[in-house]
Order: C-alpha cells, then sequence, then structure tokens
C-alpha cells in the first residue's frame, strides 16, 4: 500500500501539467504587456544618445577632407567642398551616409588617415582597440571593411538645407537642392559650380537621422536591398551647419 502510494504521488498528472503552463503563458503575456514598451523606450533612449554623440563626430567629418582609399588624392577640393557633395546627395541610393562605432586598431592606420578594423575577439579597449565613431558614404569601399569591426548599431543620416526665408527665419529647404541665399544688390557674384558659386561662408542644415534594424553587411552595401526610401520617421533630428 505504501508503495503504490509513493508511485501516485510521484509526479504531475497531465491536467495539471496543462493547468500549470496556461497559467504561465497568462502570466508572460501580462508581463510583456506591462514591461514591453519598456523596455522599447529604454532601447530608443539609448540609441537617441549615441545618435547625439555622433552628431559631434558627423561635424568633425564634414570638416576633414580625406584622400581617397587608394591614396591617390583627394575626394573632394576642400572639405566644404566635400560637406556641400555630402548635404546635396545624402538622399541618394548609393551616396547615402551611414553612421556607426567600430573597432579601429591605433596601429594600424589607412590612406584616409582612418583605424584599419581591430578583427580579434580579445584585447584591451583604449589599448588594443578604439572604439571609433565613422561617417562613410555607402559606395566607400572602406565601409564593409568597417562593419567586420562594428560596435553598435548603424544608423543613416538625411541632410537637408535650412534655407533663409525673410522674416520668417530658417525653414527646411528641398531634400536633395542646396539653394544659395539672397545677396543685396552690388555683390560680386561667385564663378564656378556648386559650392564655388556658394556665396555664403555657412551652410545650416538638419541631420536626420534614422535607424536601420539589421547590421547584415549584404544588406547595406552597394546592391544591396537597403532602401533609404522606407524609412519616413526619424529616430533623432538636429539642426547643425558646416563652414568654409
Amino acid at each position: 500500500m505504501q508503495t503504490y502510494l509513493r508511485k501516485k504521488l510521484a509526479g504531475f498528472t497531465l491536467m495539471e501539467t496543462v493547468i500549470a503552463i496556461g497559467v504561465l503563458a497568462v502570466m508572460l503575456t501580462a508581463f510583456m504587456a506591462v514591461f514591453g514598451p519598456a523596455t522599447r523606450g529604454i532601447r530608443r533612449s539609448i540609441n537617441v544618445q549615441e545618435a547625439d554623440r555622433l552628431t559631434s563626430a558627423m561635424e568633425k567629418e564634414l570638416a576633414t577632407n580625406r584622400p581617397t582609399a587608394s591614396g591617390t588624392g583627394s575626394e573632394a577640393v576642400t572639405a566644404f567642398h566635400k560637406a556641400y557633395d555630402w548635404i546635396e546627395n545624402s538622399h541618394q541610393a548609393n551616396t547615402v551616409v551611414f553612421a556607426y562605432q567600430y573597432r579601429g586598431n591605433p596601429n594600424s592606420l589607412r590612406r584616409d588617415g582612418t583605424m584599419e578594423p581591430y578583427l580579434q575577439r580579445t584585447g584591451q579597449a583604449g589599448q588594443d582597440f578604439v572604439v571609433q565613431p565613422m561617417f562613410r558614404r555607402r559606395n566607400d569601399p572602406l565601409f564593409e571593411q568597417d562593419l567586420k569591426a562594428l560596435e553598435s548599431r548603424v544608423f543613416f543620416v538625411k541632410m537637408t538645407q535650412l534655407v533663409f526665408d525673410g522674416a520668417n527665419g530658417l525653414r527646411l529647404g528641398t531634400p536633395g537642392v542646396i539653394t544659395p541665399p539672397p545677396q543685396p544688390p552690388g555683390t560680386p557674384v561667385l564663378t564656378g559650380a556648386k559650392a564655388d558659386s556658394f556665396p555664403e561662408a555657412v551652410i545650416p542644415f538638419t541631420a536626420e537621422f534614422f535607424e536601420i534594424q539589421t547590421t547584415d553587411p549584404k544588406f547595406l552595401r552597394t546592391g544591396g536591398k537597403f532602401d533609404l526610401i522606407r524609412y519616413t520617421k526619424p529616430m533623432f533630428t538636429r539642426n547643425v551647419a558646416v563652414r568654409r
């Protein structure tokens, strides 16, 4: 008799197991309903802070005229020419600007002055590698190299000029177009094209940061499925300016 009782009490019945699983499912659903939005809010807040830090790095990058990856010359005549070109063409598929952070090797520099990616999985930050903020166009051949040592999410930036609108001050201009501000009568007209003919020393613009959900190089690289047109709501926006 005692042996029979011990066997009977040794485990749960099928009905008890089903009820327990049902109760657990209800509890998990309630937990996700309460804490899911909070978790998404925390993640968004962290991403916004990261994009905010990247804004300063973007201003520095636009003020730096780097040689090409081959070292055979500069991508632009001056940093102002580069900034002008980036603002004007940041809405295009192949010249969209990506923002990210990667692990760079401080002991190995590339021809454009940036650090080679640190590809080892071990190492001490600040000694063996440095987490480096970077902005590159999609068609930059070094972009895919940096992705191998990625240290953050990837954002892309749409830049749109802020144009002077009389008494109303600055307003958002047309994406992909840089409009020279009106000049007083008698002002000498600059010759040349694009940046050379821009009459002011400063171009104010709005930088819109969009978060990309994947860091897959096949998705992001030129010819990949990434399409900036599908992103309509920026995660973070900041008004900045570049100087001649």
